[in-house]
């Protein structure tokens, strides 16, 4: 189940995103829609493409200066997308962030691999990705700004307005330009005929003078003759700054001089320096977030594996979109013997949904174990949800109580689809249909309270299924489908329904890895 319940409406302030275009790259036009809304309202200017092949299209005619990309879309993918993009930027840095429901690590590699800048999964947390915004926007300006820097200094370098100083074969300063009066700070007769060694931090103002007198005398040149040395020069202020320092020798007049051309790059390795505690940072955060990932799926692995999922009666199969899944399968016998079967699906995917569903285990394993009738545990479950989860977030579900005993059971369907009974053989006998709202929207009232009684016989089975089974598409976009599900259910015996279910479901997508939790419970009566 997609969340699409995020109100970008409760961000953190806008960041500084001055005149920035975002390119927007999703084929859910509700993902596309909420991010517009979001990055508009941050002020950024906003482009949208729908699949991969778009985004390059869209690349092309307007330049964007950041890309918030999908990874699973129709046509082309993220990967694929991202690998393109890359290659027409060129020397422009236009960072590329993925927004993904996979989060395996090896999804991150794959997209760091492709040349993406970030990854953030899905649900997005509008919270980390407006700091995320605020962060690349100032890299972003920070990495303008140092390709204005550089193609001015080239200027000025090509009409000679770098920092030039030229010295004699004793040390001593002979000339100087503006460029070298404003890097270093002295007015120009301050260094004319002073030892160029005023100019350099220690240790370097001491040993320079040696420097020249071995070099010649016939010693090995370490900066003459070797452009783009890295140095450091010491302003009229005392402050130690880098340089970089190119030497030439020239003859002129029967005397030896030697022609620096300098630049400061201050600002340079200042944002070097920055990228790089950034890229420390990030590190440091990943690592944390995946300590902290393990610790929270060990806790909720102890909350869903109960010893009723082992009664012979269920079969059972959950496969996350994301590692932790929004989709619960629950079930218990009360004191009397009835099992009761719960499948529920939260909105969204990952922590945030699988945090949603604790609150519906807990009520449901003690209501059970005390011998409640299922409208009164529906009736807590619904209101332990309202008192808990969030604006927007709710959980659909699908409960039985059977009783094997008289052959009778009982169903409550809220927000998910269709419950099926088979017989023996496999053939459909009844189809039910959700006639609730899904858990923890509305109040609950009598409507809400409404029970669905069933007869069952010897040999048939309950089918339950969360949406992502049936939704799940191979790359044309064709859905697995209701049909095809009950084709698939009629052709197995009922001990290997599961896996022919699940085996018909890996054929028809062909991957292994799905954008919706997906969830099914076959409860069989013997």
């Amino acid at each position: 189940m997609d969340d699409n319940s995020a109100n970008p409406q409760s961000a953190l302030p806008s960041a500084d995103a001055g005149s920035l275009k975002v390119l927007v790259v999703d084929d859910t036009a509700t993902n596309r829609q909420i991010l517009q809304v979001f990055l508009k309202k941050l002020g950024f200017r906003v482009d949208i493409a729908v699949d991969g092949a778009q985004a390059v299209e869209r690349f092309v005619a307007g330049a964007p200066d950041l890309v918030l990309m999908d990874v699973m879309m129709p046509v082309m993918d993220g990967f694929e997308a991202t690998r393109r993009i890359k290659e027409l930027c060129g020397d422009r840095w236009v960072p590329v962030v993925f927004l993904s429901a996979l989060d395996k690590e090896e999804n991150l590699v794959t997209g760091l691999d492709a040349g993406g800048d970030d990854y953030l999964h899905k649900p997005v947390s509008f919270v980390v990705l407006d700091a995320k915004l605020r962060s690349l926007t100032r890299s972003i300006r920070m990495q303008r700004a140092l390709d204005e820097n550089r193609r001015r200094m080239q200027a000025i370098a090509d009409n000679v307005l770098d920092g030039i100083i030229t010295i004699d074969e004793h040390g001593a300063i002979q000339s100087v330009n503006a460029a070298a009066v404003k890097i270093f700070g002295y007015a120009a007769d301050e260094m004319l005929g002073k030892n160029v060694n005023m100019l350099m931090p220690e240790p370097y103002h001491s040993t320079h003078d040696a420097y020249i007198r071995r070099y010649i005398a016939g010693g090995i040149a370490h900066v003459i003759g070797r452009g783009g040395r890295a140095v450091f020069g010491l302003r009229q202020s005392g402050q130690s700054f880098p340089l970089d320092l190119g030497v030439t020798e020239l003859s002129f007049e029967g005397h030896r001089l030697f022609v620096g051309i300098l630049r400061d790059v201050t600002e340079e390795r200042a944002a070097e320096q920055l990228l790089r505690e950034n890229a420390a940072r990030l590190q440091r955060y990943h690592d944390a977030q995946e300590e902290e990932n393990s610790l929270a799926q060990r806790i909720i692995d102890r909350q869903m594996s109960r010893q009723g999922l082992s009664d012979p009666s269920i079969r059972h199969w959950i496969a996350p979109a994301a590692s932790f899944s929004g989709d619960v399968i629950a079930a218990a016998r009360c004191p009397d013997g009835r099992l009761y079967v719960l499948l529920a699906d939260a909105t969204g995917h990952g922590l945030g949904a699988a945090i949603s569903v604790l609150p519906v285990l807990t009520v449901f394993y003690s209501q059970v174990e005390q011998g409640y009738p299922l409208g009164y545990l529906v009736k807590e479950l619904n209101r332990q949800l309202r008192a808990t989860m969030p604006s927007g977030r709710f959980v659909a579900a699908s409960l039985l109580c059977l009783d094997e005993r008289n052959g009778s059971a009982e169903l409550w369907q809220g927000g998910m689809p269709d419950i099926l009974l088979l017989d023996a053989a496999g053939r459909l006998k009844t189809r039910f249909s959700a006639s609730h709202l899904p858990l923890g929207i509305v109040d609950f009232d009598a409507d809400m309270a409404t029970l669905t009684p069933v007869e069952f016989a010897r040999g048939d089975q309950f089918v339950l299924f969360s949406d992502g089974l049936i939704e799940a598409a191979d790359e044309a976009g064709e859905q697995f489908g209701m049909a095809r599900l009950e084709e698939v259910l009629a052709k197995a015996p009922p001990a290997s329904r599961l896996d022919a279910v699940r085996a018909g479901l890996y054929a028809h997508t062909g991957i292994g890895q799905f954008s919706d939790d997906i969830s099914l419970l076959l409860v069989g009566i013997a």
